[in-house]
């Protein structure tokens, strides 16, 4: 048989990754950055009323700039850009402003997921999402809007993970490509 007359089998039936859902901080973090904004604002308003000079006119302004860079904008942007993807094979943490990490982690390693609330979190509706993937610390998923519903998602994830071979792509037997080897065959 020639290699043009060979039966051609089909690519392995893998479903594809599905976003379950993105999330990043509850935004109550961002309650003190905007009144410091709010404060900043009114103090520079009225200290420039109270000065004549253009100099002090100038430090007044860039002093508010300053305050407002490194205490509003800085925490706004490390919010924006901390963001928690769960898909249904695995969950993606991204953080950084200046300087980006990824971080993920296959459901099939979780070995525990816990809820985590304080007083604080618990009037906002918001806790901390503990994941045990069996290194000495737990990989914490911080102040996560409804931190039960993202519980209960990973808990179905890791379940479906565990249950389905190669961490949760569901394969249908023996159709594989030709540089797969299969358990007990090739």
């Amino acid at each position: 048989m020639t290699r043009a007359d060979a039966p051609v089998t089909a690519a392995p039936t893998v479903p594809p990754e599905r976003v379950v859902a993105r999330l990043r901080r509850h935004a109550r973090v961002l309650i003190l950055p905007v009144l410091l904004l709010i404060a900043v604002s009114a103090a520079s308003g009225y200290a420039v009323g109270l000065v004549d000079e253009s100099w002090q006119l100038l430090a007044i302004g860039a002093g508010a700039l300053l305050v407002i860079v490194l205490g509003c904008l800085l925490p706004y942007l490390a919010w924006l850009t901390g963001r928690t993807t769960i898909t249904t094979r695995r969950i993606i943490m991204r953080r950084g402003v200046f300087v980006r990490v990824r971080n993920e982690i296959a459901h099939a390693r979780v070995r525990e997921v816990t809820v985590r609330k304080t007083p604080g979190q618990s009037m906002f509706g918001s806790g901390d999402v503990r994941i045990d993937v069996g290194h000495e610390e737990p990989v914490v998923l911080r102040d996560l809007p409804k931190p039960q519903l993202v519980q209960s998602a990973l808990h179905e994830l890791m379940e479906d993970a565990h249950r389905t071979p190669f961490g949760g792509a569901q394969v249908m037997p023996g159709v594989l490509d030709g540089d797969t080897v299969a358990w007990g065959g090739r």
